[in-house]
């Protein structure tokens, strides 16, 4: 797994030492410890692939202008037999350094050797990390803010998994606490007035369709049989039934949407084997819990959290926090892994340092979890505000909103925008066969690649080996703009897992069919000048269609060979 841009960049590196040892062993500069500098690619691709500023952070080590410096590392410079053709002085003492022609070459043979591996890196060296996401409640359906966590979390999962992370995804089902006791007086208040139109259901209660279709159904299996039971029996036989189908529907839709779990864990676990109890005893004898008004504190000031907050109520339940941290431990230390990375709304501002807080005082690494905190969708339609399904009328959910778009651009464009942005979703774009939608933009590049491969295939035109030869023939400015572009996706991938940030690949996606589209109408592929040129072009195209196919597949989108 080739990172060439990686490669470059460590060699890079290395001339440049290289360089400046010779100068110190010439007694040119003085021995003093090298300063940390930076070797990176500029914008401006006028200013080389490569431009370090080691110069100007040589200066007051070297006691020398940085433009002095510099002239005296280029001549120091060996660059022969490596990847750069060149080194240029710039501006105040940066050094931009230019890459051989043979190196694009490489970067070809690269994709082409790799094939549908290409792009995958071992930064993460098999780390194990744990994704958690979506997440939802399990007492109704999922809602727009869901859409985007799932698209967004699942992708992240890939891409860590591209960048050499164990990993896997997992969905928390909170089904305990407050939400499932309403859910209990819902379904009971339903089951009841089936026989008793006189029970009144509290305002507070879920008043959906779905808990009236589920106290049917109870009935139509069970009759009467708790009407007379204890509240305590009835209760837990009606959440015992729907519960299920309700988790059961929440991985049907999830499903529907690309995203199937390694994990479904309950919370219910953690209340019976004891893991929420132990992490109030374990608080209490670290000496990190007191009692007020009847109900024990954690001391979160003294770890970092804005103020102490409340495990248990003073009627002895705690609260909705401790199974989170009882959840956290289980994933850091009892399941050890590496890295557990949480996707939740931004209303969790004020939880995540509360959380942390616990955490580190039991003991745990809190670096180990990150959280990406999402914000809030706005779905809309002919520039107006939408709340109702177009079709049904209703609210708009996870499953109606996948009725009116393609799963394709639901999982396209809620990863277009980092999550701690807000992001308004233009239905109509959604739906859209044009360039202004990205999804189509970035699919239409690919499956115009393979058209342009499938019809000189019907004329006895058929894409050989890739030839060094052949390849250092592409040398116009688009071809190589392509090709630069084309090098950068494993470095893509790893600054993605490292940020937390799938915006990352859709934006390298879009760049790439922009680029492609470029090349292809600047360089003929059918009439080049010669059968050469003509072969090294189809093997460029051939490099950017696996590169768009890795792209969309880490996506979890469609590559159509037709549009």
């Amino acid at each position: 797994m080739a990172n060439c841009i990686k490669l470059a960049s460590d060699e890079l590196k290395g001339l440049l030492m290289d360089a400046v040892g010779r100068l110190v062993a010439e007694g040119k500069v003085p021995a003093e410890p090298m300063p940390a500098f930076n070797v990176e690619i500029p914008a401006d691709k006028s200013h080389g692939d490569f431009a370090t500023n080691l110069a100007m952070a040589s200066a007051k080590a070297f006691h020398m202008p940085p433009r002095n410096i510099a002239a005296l590392i280029c001549e120091s410079l060996v660059l022969e037999g490596s990847s750069f053709e060149r080194a240029e002085i710039a501006g105040p003492g940066f050094i931009n350094l230019f890459l051989r022609r043979s190196w694009f070459s490489g970067v070809i043979e690269n994709v082409l050797e790799e094939k549908e591996n290409y792009g995958r890196t071992d930064t993460g060296a098999g780390k194990r990390a744990l994704v958690e996401f979506v997440s939802a409640n399990p007492t109704g359906p999922m809602h727009v803010g869901n859409a985007r966590g799932g698209a967004l979390g699942d992708s992240l999962a890939e891409i860590l998994s591209w960048a050499g992370y164990d990993t896997q995804r997992e969905f928390y089902i909170n089904d305990a606490g407050n939400q499932i006791e309403k859910f209990a007086t819902s379904l009971e208040v339903r089951y009841l007035q089936h026989f008793d139109p006189s029970v009144e259901m509290p305002e507070d209660a879920y008043h959906g369709a779905d808990i009236t279709e589920h106290a049917e159904n109870f009935i139509a299996e069970y009759g009467d049989k708790y009407v007379n039971s204890d509240s305590k029996e009835r209760r837990d036989a009606l959440v015992g039934f729907a519960l299920p189908k309700n988790v059961a529907g929440l991985e049907r839709d999830l499903k529907k949407y690309r995203i199937v779990y390694d994990n479904w864990f309950s919370e219910s676990t953690l209340h019976k084997n004891g893991s929420v109890k132990k992490v109030v005893d374990q608080l209490t004898e670290r000496g990190y819990t007191y009692e007020q008004e009847g109900a024990v504190w954690f001391k979160a000031s003294e770890f970092g959290a804005d103020k102490d907050f409340v495990l248990v109520r003073a009627n002895g339940i705690p609260t909705y926090i401790v199974p989170d941290i009882a959840y956290h431990y289980d994933k850091l230390v009892t399941r050890g892994y590496d890295k557990a990375i949480d996707i939740l709304g931004a209303d969790h501002h004020g939880y995540v340092p509360r959380l942390k807080a616990a955490l580190t005082a039991l003991g745990v690494d809190a670096s180990k979890l990150d959280v990406v905190l999402m914000q809030m969708v706005m779905l809309m339609r002919d520039g107006e505000v939408v709340k109702l399904s177009k079709r049904s009328g209703k609210a708009i959910t996870l499953v109606t909103l996948l009725d009116e778009i393609p799963i394709d651009a639901a999982r396209f464009f809620f990863n277009t925008r980092e999550a701690n942005s807000h992001f308004e979703f233009d239905l109509d774009l959604a739906v859209e066969k044009s360039s202004q939608n990205p999804v189509y933009y970035v699919q239409y590049a690919h499956a115009r690649i393979c058209s342009i491969l499938r019809n000189l295939e019907e004329e006895g035109v058929s894409v050989k080996e890739a030839d060094r030869s052949l390849l250092d023939l592409l040398d116009k400015p688009q071809e190589i703009e392509l090709i630069r572009h084309i090098a950068v996706l494993p470095s893509e991938i790893d600054a993605a897992a490292r940020t937390y940030d799938p915006s990352k690949i859709t934006k390298y996606a879009s760049e790439l069919a922009t680029l492609f589209h470029k090349f292809y109408d600047a360089c003929s592929v059918k009439r080049a000048e010669t059968p050469e040129l003509m072969q090294a072009r189809l093997l460029l195209c051939n490099a950017a269609r696996q590169t768009l196919r890795n792209i969309l597949t880490i996506l979890k989108i469609d590559c159509p060979e037709k549009m």
